[in-house]
């Protein structure tokens, strides 16, 4: 696989406004190893190899565990996370595939027992812009460094 396109060269306006909107996003108050955590889940959902190894490794440096790590696309059936990671985890599988879940009422309301509703905007707007990161990663074929 061969890079496609170069977003950040393609189109440096836009590139920067999306930056600035992570920045935003970064800056909400939701905790960032939280952050991280949903980030890889919808990567692995949209089979985003760069940003799985992207924020799997940011994951780590907020002191994330390899184990939870690669436990992370099974987490309904593991005990290591908690009850608002669970939630936040479940409120990005719904949005993430949100064709195929319509975005249930039950993972909205674990998600709002959770979370403020300025931190479900700041989780959902998360959600949404990892799910954009992940088109743009995918669709332009970035690839992620050979460690």
């Amino acid at each position: 696989m061969s890079l496609r396109l170069n977003p950040a060269e393609a189109h440096p306006t836009l590139y920067k406004a999306l930056i600035t909107l992570e920045g935003h996003i970064r800056q909400s108050g939701l905790p960032h190893g939280l952050m991280e955590l949903v980030k890889t889940r919808a990567s692995q959902i949209n089979g985003c190899a760069f940003c799985i190894d992207m924020h799997g490794r940011d994951a780590m440096k907020t002191g994330e565990t390899p184990l939870r790590l690669l436990l992370l696309s099974a987490w309904r059936e593991s005990s290591l996370y908690t009850t608002q990671e669970r939630a936040a985890l479940a409120w990005t599988e719904a949005v993430t595939l949100l064709p195929q879940t319509a975005a249930p009422d039950a993972d909205y309301a674990a998600a709002a027992e959770h979370f403020s509703p300025a931190e479900l905007m700041s989780l959902t707007t998360l959600i949404g812009m990892i799910n954009l990161w992940n088109r743009l990663a995918v669709g332009f074929r970035l690839q992620h460094p050979a460690h």
